[in-house]
């Protein structure tokens, strides 16, 4: 689940970043479908909608054989600069 996160949000994070807006996860749907105990596991992400307020992008984990372990959804908000995310204000360092 943590990689799906990871590879959904930083595919949404590198397609708002250079509007100087930022994206953060909502919803994570993960569905493991292979145990692995051992190995590399390579994973892609897609976006399935771009919005101008929300993302959802998908992806999939396969193991060293090619195998699919693991597919997953995750939705995200974006976030315009200067706006409160937990109380706390959203900036961009560069």
């Amino acid at each position: 689940a943590a990689m799906i996160e990871t590879l959904c949000a930083t595919g949404a994070a590198l397609h708002v970043m250079e509007d100087g807006r930022s994206a953060v996860g909502l919803e994570n749907a993960t569905s493991f479908l292979r145990a692995v105990r051992s190995g590399i596991l390579r994973g892609t992400a897609r976006p399935k909608f771009t919005g101008r307020r929300s993302q959802v992008w998908e992806a999939e984990i396969h193991d060293e054989d090619h195998r699919l372990v693991a597919t997953g959804r995750v939705r995200l908000v974006i976030l315009e600069p200067g706006a409160e995310a937990g109380g706390e204000v959203v900036t961009l360092e560069s």
